[in-house]
């Protein structure tokens, strides 16, 4: 039995782990979901945000024998959190996720990838320290393959996204590339394109690195696979 932490991405929150905690439990596991500051039921301001402040979050909830789970944005959370106290985690597991490289931002590395689906639904703040999404974009992008009634579930339940962390980069990535790590690809993914997916895991070891036909959002498309992929990683 695995304790498995589940960080959630971009103005998502704890809730959308909904499906997957069951499925993992059902393997054995102990699953359990946070909400990042400002996210879900977090009383944090969206404007107090700091990527510091997503890995301190992170850090709180883990132990030196759990494994760490990121969804898009949260590859950043987590890499930013295994940077700072790698002992604190026993392993990583990034789930169609940004994976921190050194000097880069989560900015820089969007406008890397051959395309950039998300930013024609992002609606900016005034003065530019946080971001909705238009919701009548959000199933496209997010739940195209869901199963029916997942996009009414999730769309009202999505927040703000705070700027600030997407614009901090980490000068160094060590400690966090040195722990064991796996990559879940997602092949349909209409928000991170798969091709970079491809790009972050490169030089990856192949027994690291599985994938998933799925759009953005596997643990609502398929959490009974999703879930027998994860102990896979876990159980090797």
């Amino acid at each position: 039995m695995s304790d498995i932490l589940l960080v959630h991405g971009s103005c998502h929150g704890a809730w959308c782990w909904r499906d997957l905690i069951p499925e993992l439990r059902a393997l054995g596991h102990s699953p359990r979901a946070i909400d990042l500051p400002s996210h879900g039921d977090d009383p944090t301001p969206v404007n107090d945000v700091t990527l510091d402040s997503y890995a301190d979050a992170v850090l709180a909830a883990s132990t030196s024998q759990t494994v760490v789970l990121g969804h898009s944005m949260g590859g950043f959370a987590i890499g930013a959190a295994a940077q700072k106290d790698p002992a604190a985690m026993a392993q990583l597991i990034y789930l169609c996720a940004y994976v921190p490289a050194p000097g880069m931002t989560l900015a820089d590395m969007r406008k890397q990838a051959p395309s950039q689906p998300l930013m024609p639904a992002v609606r900016m703040a005034d003065g530019g320290k946080s971001f909705t999404l238009d919701p009548t974009m959000t199933e496209a992008l997010f739940y195209n393959d869901c199963p029916t009634g997942t996009a009414a579930y999730a769309t009202p339940r999505l927040c703000a996204q705070a700027t600030a962390p997407t614009t901090v980069a980490l000068p160094d990535t060590s400690r966090a590339d040195a722990l064991p790590r796996s990559y879940i690809r997602c092949l349909g993914d209409r928000t991170i394109p798969p091709a970079y997916q491809v790009t972050m895991t490169q030089d990856w070891p192949g027994k690291d690195v599985y994938e998933m036909p799925t759009g953005h959002s596997p643990f609502f498309t398929d959490p009974a696979g999703l879930a027998r992929i994860i102990d896979t990683i876990v159980s090797r």
